[in-house]
């Protein structure tokens, strides 16, 4: 049981914890969307409470609100962003209304009590801190939540997913060099194939990391351009003419990026294109991390009686019934991470699909997904790269003998011998269970002391 007190808005009277700094508008919906155990991300309502703190300043320099209320706004907030203090005051669920209102009352509510309290007001007053009046001056639900869910992603990929990316790229450079001339056989159709170095393989996984690394620089770009300043339908009504252009100044010199004022507000407000792309950016990051960890993976099973041709690092046990198993599990949990990200791409494309007539309606589920996605991608790329990219070695005695087995030699002597003759070398060696070395010199194709010379891999690999 918590001590209440009465708060009002404009539907009437409302019950709310005492040791709370929320208000009415929190406690509705709080009492009213109990759905999920899910809550905003912490980065999101950081970015809103930027968001607050940069129009307080924007709004004194205005003459529209005093000295007084903006220092105790702007000191609320700075309690908040530098300290993380009074994050518990944050509580609702992520599914709620579509435009994120009761998220945006929320944070007005927690700075305008925190501010009465630095005033030596009474909490839930509204003197002579307003939430609507001084912390939400100038600003709509509807153009605050575009921009806060801007600037949450900009800086989260900034910050850690590019970061992430950088290390496991480096990670996989280094293995590209130290593998460069080991040759093994390639697969194509889980078949054998011609060969290639090991090199070669972690390099094309290095150049496609390289690639979605620029695709989601090139997308990031449009999370620069905010919504602020449009208020609900992007038309700017009760907000300073200014008011956009001086926020993304603040904003700017203050969190190191570049925001933009000049976007269309209409765009930006009635639809989420820059977070569908960006969230189909990280699908894409997904589905490379999904090829990477799963060819490792396969390339590392056995140890005695699968491919074998590298080793991954021994993290933990992988079974509770078959002693000394070791899994993959570092490239399973990157599977799975990048499975979550594709799902939630799928909401935040239907998400984005909900933007009717001024505005989106589904703001809060799209920001939670791709804040998500940008976690677990960065967290997941970081654990992957740390317990099994850099500790992967080289298994050459096995690399070697599959290379001696293989039928797919012969494909380097077919402007010798010819494709159809080069055929039955293969179809022979294989049905008899010899080597294509053997089989040539059975059939008098070449002289046994020529059959390293012509069958040497590293001729046939380009490096």
């Amino acid at each position: 049981m918590y001590e209440l007190r009465i708060e009002t808005d404009t539907m009437g009277e409302v019950e709310v914890p005492v040791r709370s700094l929320w208000g009415a508008q929190t406690q509705r919906s709080f009492d009213n969307f109990q759905i999920s155990s899910r809550k905003l991300p912490y980065s999101f309502i950081n970015a809103l409470v930027e968001i607050k703190r940069a129009c307080a300043i924007a709004n004194c320099e205005f003459s529209i609100i005093s000295k007084e209320i903006k220092d105790a706004i702007v000191q609320s907030a700075d309690e908040i962003l530098d300290n993380g203090k009074f994050i518990e005051q944050f509580p609702l669920d992520v599914f709620q209304t579509g435009s994120g209102t009761h998220t945006n009352m929320n944070v007005n509510e927690v700075l305008s009590n925190r501010a009465i309290l630095l005033l030596n007001g009474i909490v839930g007053s509204k003197t002579p801190v307003h939430p609507n009046d001084h912390v939400n001056k100038g600003q709509s639900s509807n153009d605050v939540i575009p921009s806060a869910m801007h600037i949450s992603a900009l800086r989260e990929i900034t910050n850690k997913l590019i970061p992430a990316i950088d290390e496991l790229s480096s990670a996989l450079k280094s293995k590209e060099k130290e593998f460069k001339s080991i040759f093994k056989i390639g697969r194509t159709h889980l078949q054998d194939a011609v060969p290639l170095s090991l090199g070669h393989e972690f390099s094309g996984y290095f150049s496609q990391l390289n690639f979605v690394k620029k695709h989601i620089n090139d997308t990031s770009f449009h999370l620069q351009y905010l919504a602020i300043g449009g208020t609900a339908v992007g038309t700017g009504l009760n907000a300073h003419p200014e008011l956009g252009k001086r926020v993304c100044r603040i904003l700017s010199d203050r969190l190191n990026h570049e925001f933009r004022h000049d976007g269309n507000k209409f765009a930006l407000i009635g639809a989420k294109d820059a977070i569908v792309a960006i969230s189909g950016a990280l699908r894409t990051l997904a589905i490379v991390l999904m090829k990477i960890a799963n060819d490792i993976r396969i390339l590392a099973s056995g140890p005695r009686c699968g491919l074998g041709e590298i080793t991954l690092p021994a993290n933990e046990p992988g079974s509770s019934i078959m002693p000394g198993k070791i899994n993959p599990s570092q490239n399973e949990m990157l599977i799975q991470v990048a499975a979550q990200v594709i799902g939630n791409d799928a909401a935040i494309s239907v998400g984005g699909q909900w933007g009717y007539l001024e505005l989106n309606l589904m703001m809060p589920m799209m920001i939670s997904n791709l804040l998500e996605s940008i976690k677990i991608l960065s967290n997941g790329m970081r654990s992957f790269t740390k317990l099994c990219v850099l500790g992967i070695t080289a298994n050459e005695r096995r690399i070697k003998n599959l290379v001696d087995q293989s039928l797919m030699l012969v494909t380097a002597l077919t402007s010798q011998i010819g494709y159809d003759k080069a055929a039955k070398v293969a179809k022979k060696a294989y049905k008899e269970g010899k080597t294509i070395g053997q089989v040539l010199v059975e059939e008098n194709i070449f002289p046994e002391n020529k059959i390293e010379e012509v069958l040497d891999v590293s001729k046939m690999v380009n490096i």
